[in-house]
């Protein structure tokens, strides 16, 4: 039993006590140098959120210097030094503040402005980032207490991101949305938090010598304030956590509807848009086919087969929008043709003979383009966007697809009317 214990002990490999404190009271300051380093990487995370650069993000995080006095907090509500408390309080509130000004100068000057998949990651924070905080800063801490310090450090730098959420709410200050300012901001405070609750508990747990005497009522009112911001953090956090378990659920559920009664029948998904809060919609678009008001209405009732109740369903068809009324939009067939030219063959030979061989087909533009196969796969087909007054007969366009697959060793090829 005792050479398992050894085993567990953090006591052993243990820095001398008055070491680790001088280090972490000197890593709580906020001047010169820490300054403009901090300035510095939040400049870095907020290119590499800008850009959708993973790579830049981490290395960003890499440099960072916050985590000092969060530390310094653990610190010195473990061993109840409030100069330190104070000290450290105050550098992470200035740390803050410089972070919030330089990232959202960065993003009212940078030209892109759209929310990339990096930044809408820091909007939505959940349990999940309460328990990465926590063991994160349970590793940093345990690490700054060993004498041979070891790899861990980056590691925790990288994992309890506290560089991303500030500049994902310079962002949301730059572009006046608060949803992503406060939502990323709850995030950075979840981090904080609880890189120092575990900061707090490790120090307890290796018996760091008590700076000031604090009598027992005045230690209960500490754990009382503690327990009663744990809570008040961690009930947030399980309700997003909910809602994005049941999002999940929701896309599963709209994947499987799609699959049935779309992909399997043969009809070809160009475009998917699922919104799920506040209100639940299905919004797609087909390659070819054509829905009536019968067919989407029909639709529409199946979707409760499906477990999606209040979900509307919203078809879109080359120049008009499919719901329970019609109303002109030539939105989608636009899109189709700004993709295909984007991806354009090598059309103007194929163009010469299609004029010889089909004279009455004006072809508009020719490419490859994606379809929606569920579950996030796709599928490459070709397209022809071409004008016709009255439209192909099956016959007809049988034969020029069959002609156009010959020509381009293509196997799938679809035909649009314009």
């Amino acid at each position: 039993m005792n050479k398992l214990l050894g085993f567990i002990d953090l006591q052993n490999g243990e820095e001398e006590k008055a070491k680790v404190l001088d280090n972490v009271v000197r890593n709580t300051s906020f001047r010169g140098a820490n300054l403009w380093i901090l300035a510095c990487a939040i400049v870095v995370a907020s290119v590499g959120l800008n850009v959708n650069s993973t790579a830049v993000i981490i290395g960003a995080m890499l440099i960072s210097p916050l985590m000092g006095p969060i530390v310094g907090a653990g610190f010195a509500l473990g061993t109840y030094d409030f100069a330190l408390l104070k000290k450290s309080g105050k550098n992470l509130l200035i740390a803050t503040l410089v972070s919030l000004l330089v990232s959202t100068l960065y993003f009212l000057i940078s030209p892109f402005k759209d929310a990339q998949s990096e930044l809408l990651a820091r909007t939505s924070p959940n349990i999940y980032d309460v328990l990465i905080a926590f063991f994160g800063g349970l590793v940093g801490v345990i690490a700054i207490t060993r004498a041979e310090k070891g790899n861990p450090i980056p590691g925790v730098a990288i994992a309890t991101a506290l560089m991303p959420p500030l500049c994902t709410a310079g962002y949301g200050l730059a572009m006046g949305n608060y949803a992503y300012f406060l939502g990323a901001l709850f995030l950075y405070t979840i981090n904080c938090f609880f890189i120092g609750i575990a900061t707090f508990v490790i120090v307890k747990y290796l018996k760091y010598p008590l700076v000031n005497h604090v009598d027992k009522v005045k230690q209960k009112q500490i754990r009382n304030t503690i327990s009663f911001l744990i809570v008040l953090l961690l009930v947030p956090s399980i309700y997003f956590a909910y809602q994005m378990i049941q999002e999940k659920k929701f896309r599963a559920r709209v994947d499987e509807f799609i699959k049935t009664e779309f992909i399997e029948k043969g009809q070809m998904v160009v475009h998917k848009k699922v919104a799920v809060f506040p209100t639940s919609k299905i919004e797609l678009a087909f390659l070819s086919k054509r829905f009536s008001n019968h067919e989407v209405d029909s639709l529409q009732n199946k979707l409760a087969q499906y477990n999606l109740p209040n979900t509307s369903l919203v078809i879109l068809q080359d120049s008009v929008i499919v719901n329970t009324s019609v109303s002109n939009d030539i939105g989608y067939l636009l899109s189709v043709q700004k993709e295909l030219e984007k991806q354009s063959l090598n059309q103007e030979q194929i163009f010469k003979e299609l004029a010889i061989l089909f004279p009455d087909i004006v072809p508009v533009s020719m490419g490859n383009h994606d379809y929606y196969l569920g579950t996030d796969s796709s599928k490459q087909v070709t397209v022809l966007l071409y004008q016709h007054t009255n439209g192909l007969d099956s016959t007809s366009a049988s034969k020029l697809q069959a002609w156009l697959a010959q020509k381009l060793q293509r196997a799938h090829i679809e035909l649009i009317r314009k």
